[in-house]
């Protein structure tokens, strides 16, 4: 979005009118629950925070920004408190969500909503907002169907940009007999199955001279100063070329394994972890964790498939020839030979091909079958007896009688539900 010197202070001030409905609404719902944990209904706590404080002196200043933009402030206070509840109970996957907190008016980025009633697109491609007007707009691309909000963002580098939500139906691609496993790594960025290497672009490294200048021009700037600020701007704005560069890497690199192949097998990888190793800034500048939300993101939405395998699970220690575990390696061995069946293996290409096996074996439901390629494992028989020592099979249970054709006898007083 490219707005009007006047537009931006019409912004502005929507900006700090939300994040003060915001504030105030999460106020009162702590003074709420900490006084008799009791939770103020959303209809109340709106006429609380916008319609009553309207016509006091010391909030009269609300009335000048519109109201969507206050009320979508308190929705999103809702999102938040039910995010963090869904978090406590298990009804939302992954990190853990904390408490809402309050907004700052110091934070270099800022956001508020529209809904459906606070914008609409002109004719001529502009985008009309509540009180503010008709903002022109560079489109990326058209919208494939009516926005049901629009969320207007200020980023660090003084940006703005409007993303808007359509809802859309799955448009699933041909479907292809191509599957690829791929390991990820440092040195270079993805090694698949069939052999394709993909380099590491080094995103950061190569931009760190131009960075480390800004980064020097800002700590010679006096604090509270406009020159400072334009430094600042200037040091968010090398960033954000950065991340802007990688993003876009990230998204041609997943949309053409997307199109080439049905199924996709990815290593699950600690990247929590390795970012507090001395790798920690090559772990950040690959984005691992960015590749594989777009992997599953463009997946869901063109009927592929992405299969995780275990993070312990040994790609490099197992031969993709022979199956034979061969023991674990340090990074510096990047080639090595099997013992059992001598085949030489580079490092990465044949972790990437017991990715490949691994995840088709998780796929197919495989009990059993071949961890590597092309190998027949035969299924082990399941034993019917747990052993006849006092804690056999360290069940903490008395050991099973076999029968007759070994079907297992249940002994007097032993429960058939806890089997």
């Amino acid at each position: 979005m490219y707005p009007t010197v006047g537009q931006r202070q019409s912004l502005a001030r929507t900006f700090g009118c939300a994040r003060v409905v915001y504030n105030d609404a999460l106020t009162m719902r702590k003074a709420a629950w900490k006084t008799d944990r009791s939770r103020i209904p959303t209809g109340v706590l709106a006429k609380s925070v916008i319609t009553d404080v309207k016509k006091t002196d010391a909030r009269s200043w609300l009335g000048s920004v519109s109201v969507d933009a206050l009320q979508s402030s308190i929705r999103d206070l809702d999102t938040a408190y039910r995010n963090f509840f869904d978090s406590l109970s298990g009804k939302r996957a992954g990190r853990p969500v904390s408490l809402p907190r309050f907004k700052s008016r110091k934070d270099k980025r800022q956001s508020l909503r529209f809904s459906r009633n606070g914008f609409r697109i002109r004719g001529n491609g502009k985008l009309n907002l509540a009180r503010i007007g008709d903002v022109r707009v560079k489109w990326s691309r058209a919208l494939p169907a009516d926005p049901s909000s629009v969320t207007i963002v200020l980023d660090p580098s003084g940006r703005y940009f409007a993303s808007f939500v359509v809802d859309i139906e799955p448009d699933h691609l041909a479907e292809l007999d191509t599957e690829v496993g791929i390991d990820l790594g440092l040195t270079t960025y993805a090694v698949m199955s069939d052999g394709t290497v993909v380099d590491n672009p080094r995103f950061l490294r190569k931009a760190e001279k131009k960075l480390k200048a800004a980064q020097r021009a800002l700590s010679r700037r006096a604090k509270g100063s406009r020159n400072r600020a334009k430094a600042r701007r200037k040091v968010a704005r090398a960033h954000a070329r950065v991340a802007d560069t990688r993003l876009d890497w990230l998204h041609k690199q997943t949309t053409g394994l997307i199109r080439e192949n049905q199924a996709i097998y990815l290593e699950d990888l600690t990247v929590r972890g390795l970012a507090r190793t001395r790798l920690a800034k090559s772990v950040h500048d690959a984005g691992w964790s960015t590749f594989r939300r777009l992997l599953t993101e463009k997946a869901a939405r063109y009927g592929r498939h992405v299969g995780i395998v275990g993070r312990y699970e040994p790609t490099s220690q197992v031969c993709s020839t022979c199956g034979v575990l061969d023991g674990p390696k340090p990074l510096s061995i990047r080639t090595w030979t099997c013992g059992a069946c001598g085949t030489s293996h580079d490092r990465d290409l044949n972790a990437a091909r017991n990715i490949l096996a691994a995840g088709r074996a998780d796929r197919l439901n495989a009990c059993g079958g071949p961890v590597g390629p092309g190998v027949a494992i035969p299924r082990r028989a399941r034993p019917v007896e747990t052993g006849t020592h006092r804690n056999a099979g360290c069940t903490g249970r008395k050991p099973r009688v076999a029968g007759a054709a070994g079907i297992p006898v249940l002994q007097r007083g032993e429960d058939v539900t806890r089997r």
